[in-house]
């Protein structure tokens, strides 16, 4: 491969408001979970507004709901149908087609992530990013959580590649920003969460066809 940074061999993305439009998923979960309980007008938006795009724990958010809502429910049987969230999951939009040519480009492509394992492999399947990833690192099953340095480090040595080789491109200034860039990794901003509070990402991102024109992965390769 020939670049503007010919040491450019991986890209790792995070997973949920990156590869994974969660907030499509979640709307639609909410829709069915509403007319199966018969919950009030209000209660998805409010569930919205409590989880925070997800850094909020549902076990904190949906007792919250059924208090504030004055809820005949128990929360545990509402909580317990947000397990099946994942089966609603869908990709962002351009997520197969850039995943696909890099790696026709000969790049390597994982996934980091926090949560549950179980979860998140369900994600990725649905979401049909299995068959176009090289790793997957998940929060839980690997005992780290972003942005400690530890799990982009492991990331990296899992597809055996150098931090100054690599993009880390994903949603949140926390996780996605500030820790990868603590640890060398080239850091792309999708903007689609949180803003930023003094973070400075390497690049700015309008949608996933980006990732196609970030320094070093500007080419298109011979295929793979």
């Amino acid at each position: 491969m020939t670049s503007d940074h010919p040491g450019t061999r991986a890209v790792l993305f995070d997973l949920d408001g990156t590869l994974h439009d969660r907030a499509v998923t979640l709307r639609a979960w909410l829709a069915g979970h509403v007319r199966q309980f018969g919950l009030p007008e209000g209660y998805a938006a409010r569930f919205l507004e409590l989880e925070d795009h997800g850094y909020r724990p549902k076990a904190e958010v949906i007792p919250q709901l059924v208090q504030e809502f004055a809820l005949p429910h128990d929360p545990r049987t509402l909580l317990d149908t947000y397990a099946g969230h994942m089966q609603h999951a869908v990709p962002m939009a351009h997520a197969h087609a850039v995943l696909r040519e890099l790696r026709a480009r000969d790049v390597r492509v994982g996934i980091v992530t926090n949560g549950w394992e179980n979860l998140q492999r369900t994600c990725v399947d649905v979401c049909g990013l299995t068959g176009l990833i090289d790793d997957l690192v998940i929060s839980k099953a690997v005992g780290l959580s972003k942005p400690d340095p530890a799990i982009y480090r492991l990331a990296l040595d899992r597809l055996g590649v150098r931090a100054a080789q690599a993009w880390f491109v994903g949603d949140s200034p926390r996780n996605d920003i500030a820790g990868p860039q603590a640890v060398g990794l080239r850091a792309a901003w999708l903007p689609t969460t949180h803003p930023l509070r003094g973070e400075v990402p390497d690049a700015t991102l309008d949608d996933l066809r980006g990732v196609l024109s970030l320094p070093g992965l500007s080419v298109t390769g011979s295929g793979r």
